[in-house]
């Protein structure tokens, strides 16, 4: 397992966070989330089956966009 920085484009309160949350948490292959409104980022556990394309999908869908992806 690794950690990820994504970037998090579009939250604006709380509400937003739950949402972020949510959508990351589906995706296959991610063990934890920790969202951050102030940071504008959600930090994430990840095994081998993460997806960076499929995190992608999941908050175009929610209505939020990625932005950077860093290592932790």
């Amino acid at each position: 397992m690794k950690n990820l920085r994504l970037d998090v484009e579009g939250m604006t309160c709380q509400h937003c966070v739950g949402h972020v949350t949510k959508a990351l948490t589906e995706v296959p292959g991610v063990e934890a989330v920790e969202v951050r409104l102030e940071e504008n980022a959600a930090t994430l556990t990840v095994g081998e089956t993460f997806s960076e394309q499929a995190a992608a999908a999941a908050l175009d869908e929610a209505g939020y966009a990625m932005g950077e992806v860093r290592a932790q």
